[in-house]
């Protein structure tokens, strides 16, 4: 598992960055995104995929938060 970290974008969204490889990436969906449950599979602009477990609202950002990846990239 690594140590991420969501924050908000200027455009609204949410970026998603990983320092152990300097990645940042937009995130383009969020398996869980209402009042009630917050997480899960998180898919990157990039073609890339990581799972955060899901919390019980959503978290104010920036939030520092471990995740699993789950899909590669696309080269």
């Amino acid at each position: 598992m690594a140590n991420i970290m969501i924050r908000q974008a200027d455009n609204g969204g949410l970026t998603f960055y990983l320092p152990k490889r300097d990645l940042e990436a937009s995130i383009s969906s969020i398996e869980f995104d209402t009042q009630e449950k917050w997480g899960g599979e998180l898919k990157l602009d990039n073609g890339g995929s990581y799972y955060i477990d899901p919390i019980a609202k959503p978290p104010r950002l920036p939030i520092s938060l471990r995740a699993r990846r789950t899909g590669m990239a696309e080269d």
